[in-house]
């Protein structure tokens, strides 16, 4: 089917395979229903980016449902499909999951294969999964992880059932989370963060504690770095993967051309072989370049790939990317430190629930700081689980909250199992959209 990224550029293009996740979903049976909106590229925190149309928030249609994978997660809460797939580069997944009160998982980096995935930031970029309920999304994870020969980031690790830990209400034992350290990043509910949402996740810390963990606060103090090192990072490499959109590169499908040689007209009717872009008419190639992304490219995207053109140029490269490299560093490491004490570490998702549409468009330093409490996860290469966790005022009744379970690599289960159990014994809370819910 149709597959655009959300860009004009690749308006009509009709790809010649299955992304890796999409193919493991399909041979388990799934029903494909269709693609879902994002912002171009993935690259925005509003879904209101997107080169075709702006989605809207089913708790709120006056309010955005987050981004970049806003589509994918309005569909769920809206309960238009089981459950999603999204990308998460910087909080791409679990953003708009607390955004639109579903559940949102961003896994270990190379736990999904990236293969048919479209490249914004490829050391960032992961698949990741919504759905209604921890167990839904625990079984789609359960079939789009594992190695894949065709994405040599992929990781050869073992892939559990992860929905054999996840124990129904019923089973639970009275302090099922007993033992469990948890630690509450202390950066992450100071300035900044909005009152309601620091109420939530306090309300949530009490919750857990009931159920038998252990909570504490940790500080981070690199946290705070991550944000202008991520989009010093991600800006740089979009500017090297965008390139390959300029109307003139081909895409060959060298199997079936080498077979069917012969047969070149007829391959091109089927789409085997396709322009990266839109090409335009120009008299020299300069303007030819200029025009087609003129055209075809979106306003937040042209300015990342500048950003990351800039960073990435003579005399800046030490300035801006090595020094954000070495930033990535220290977060890694702070991580792994507060991670060795404590078995997950919990946070918003997000400094806010969901603005209004147009409230950000204009202003985009504060729509980057709302990737606040999402864009060091993607930097440490760590999972990250959002469960809905409590609302703040808004709305005919009231916006979601997402609270962030974050992990150990490869330590999914561990997330799944303790998002389940508080999920399950969140009581008087229904995240149902009103409008579904009057039926």
């Amino acid at each position: 089917m149709p597959s655009t990224g959300g860009s004009r550029i690749l308006d009509g293009f009709q790809p010649a395979y299955d992304a890796t996740a999409v193919r493991r979903l399909r041979e388990a049976g799934a029903i494909v229903v269709g693609k879902t909106n994002l912002d171009e590229f993935g690259m925005g925190s509003t879904t209101e980016g997107s080169g075709f149309q702006v989605t809207t928030n089913p708790w709120d249609d006056s309010r955005v449902p987050g981004g970049s994978s806003g589509g994918s997660a309005s569909a769920v809460s809206a309960r238009q499909c089981v459950v999603s797939l999204g990308s998460d580069t910087g909080g791409s997944v679990r953003q708009p999951a607390s955004f639109c009160g579903v559940v949102g998982l961003k896994p270990t980096y190379g736990r999904v294969s990236r293969f048919g995935l479209m490249a914004y930031a490829s050391s960032l970029d992961v698949v990741g999964c919504f759905g209604s309920s921890v167990f839904d999304t625990a079984t789609i994870l359960s079939v789009i992880a594992g190695h894949d020969k065709m994405d040599s980031t992929s990781s050869s690790h073992d892939v559990p059932d992860y929905r054999s830990d996840l124990a129904s209400l019923s089973l639970l034992e009275s302090k099922p989370l007993n033992n469990v350290r948890i630690g509450i990043i202390q950066e992450t509910l100071g300035e900044g963060v909005d009152a309601g949402v620091v109420s939530s996740i306090r309300s949530a810390a009490s919750h857990l504690e009931q159920l038998g963990s252990v909570v504490e606060e940790v500080s981070m103090p690199s946290f705070s770095l991550g944000l202008p090192a991520y989009y010093i990072l991600a800006s740089s490499e979009a500017s090297s993967n965008l390139s390959r959109y300029d109307g003139i590169r081909w895409y060959l499908n060298l199997i079936l051309l080498q077979l069917f040689f012969p047969f070149y007209q007829y391959l091109c009717s089927w789409k085997v072989i396709f322009r990266y872009g839109q090409q335009v008419s120009a008299d020299d190639l300069n303007e030819m370049y200029g025009d087609s992304r003129a055209n075809g490219l979106g306003h937040e995207v042209k300015m990342r790939i500048l950003m990351g053109t800039y960073a990435l140029s003579a005399g800046y490269y030490d300035a801006y990317y090595k020094r954000a490299q070495q930033v990535r560093t220290l977060v890694k490491k702070s991580f792994e430190e507060a991670l060795g004490k404590y078995d997950i570490l919990i946070s918003p998702a997000a400094p806010s629930a969901a603005y209004k549409i147009g409230e950000k468009t204009n202003d985009p330093l504060a729509m980057y700081a709302g990737d606040i409490m999402t864009v060091n996860v993607n930097m440490a290469g760590l999972p990250a689980l959002v469960v809905p966790c409590g609302f703040v005022e808004g709305g005919s009744a009231g916006l979601p909250v997402g609270l962030q379970m974050i992990g150990s690599p490869f330590s999914e289960g561990s997330l799944l199992r303790v998002g389940h159990i508080f999920e399950q014994t969140l009581q008087d809370l229904s995240f149902v959209p009103p409008l579904l819910a009057d039926g």
